[in-house]
């Protein structure tokens, strides 16, 4: 017989060293495969460091990197809106609080400026913006009294535009700067509304009067009118008269020359109109009325 114990068999089991690290292998193949390229988004950039070192800016698609020895981070370059709200005083010592919103978004050419010194635009908004916007837009407003901060409102924005853009030059590039709202004290706006309720008063007052004083000059224009034809009409009458009198006078004037010249015309007249009756009652001692024969019949 076969003794097993005296010669035993040596049946080596399959190795599993190879196939585990044959997957190593693979694994990190495939995680330097997958690491060696990154994408960048339209409206931002890329920044890639090498062991923490600025090398280049990435464009927008698809970039490639050295795997393990460089990394990327992104910097947008889409417009960025940051809000505040500030307590002001006016030129007139009027208490405000100031709506303002900026509109900036970060340079291409100063990207590496930004990331060397910031880190990311959140950080560059905290150290740059926030700091230095509230205390120029209150210098603006403070050269502006209440009243006017509301009635020239567009050129105490343009002037806050320009005192911002000068204060915030650098890396980073001012779109605009909006003043959302101003709201002054309870009191203020009272006394505001009081003034132009005393100022409509009087422009009703104004108006009112010189009402009064066009209709009053229409009124005289009308009376010296209606003297005028009064006057024109009494003249006209006096011219009237007198022209009718001188007309008489004239007529008269004629008839006492016609009888001057004519001492028979009287007996003509009257022989003319006698309708040949004798009058039916006659004084004593009288002669009758009608006629001088004697001159008559001398006169034929």
């Amino acid at each position: 017989m076969f003794d097993v114990s005296k010669n035993p068999i040596n049946i080596k089991p399959p190795s599993a060293g190879k196939p585990v690290f044959f997957v190593a292998v693979a694994a990190i193949v495939a995680f330097i495969l997958f690491s060696s390229y990154f994408t960048v988004d339209q409206g931002e950039r890329g920044i890639v460091l090498r062991f923490g070192a600025f090398q280049r800016i990435a464009e927008p698609g698809l970039n490639f990197k050295i795997p393990l020895l460089e990394s990327t981070h992104t910097i947008s370059l889409q417009t960025q809106v940051s809000h505040f709200q500030l307590p002001a005083y006016s030129r007139d010592q009027q208490p405000a609080t100031l709506d303002v919103s900026i509109n900036w978004h970060a340079q291409e050419s100063e990207l590496q400026k930004i990331y060397s010194e910031f880190g990311s635009l959140s950080s560059l908004e905290a150290r740059i913006i926030q700091p230095r916007l509230p205390q120029a837009v209150k210098t603006v407003f403070g050269s502006y009294v209440a009243a006017s901060s509301i009635q020239n409102r567009a050129k105490l924005n343009a002037d806050i535009y320009d005192s911002v853009s000068k204060v915030l030059q650098g890396p980073i590039l001012i779109e605009s700067v909006q003043l959302d709202n101003i709201d002054f004290s309870e009191a203020y706006e009272q006394s505001v509304e009081q003034r132009m309720l005393a100022e409509v008063e009087v422009a009703k007052l104004q108006q009112n009067a010189l009402r009064e004083k066009v209709q009053a000059e229409i009124t005289v224009t009308q009376a010296k009118a209606q003297a005028e034809s009064v006057k024109a009409h009494a003249a006209a009458e006096a011219d009237a008269t007198r022209m009718k009198g001188e007309a008489e006078a004239a007529a008269i004037k004629a008839k006492g020359d016609a009888l001057r010249q004519n001492p028979n015309l009287v007996e003509l007249i009257k022989a003319e109109r006698w309708n040949g009756t004798l009058p039916q009652t006659m004084l004593p001692n009288s002669a009758v009325p009608f006629i001088d024969v004697k001159n008559k019949l001398a006169s034929e």
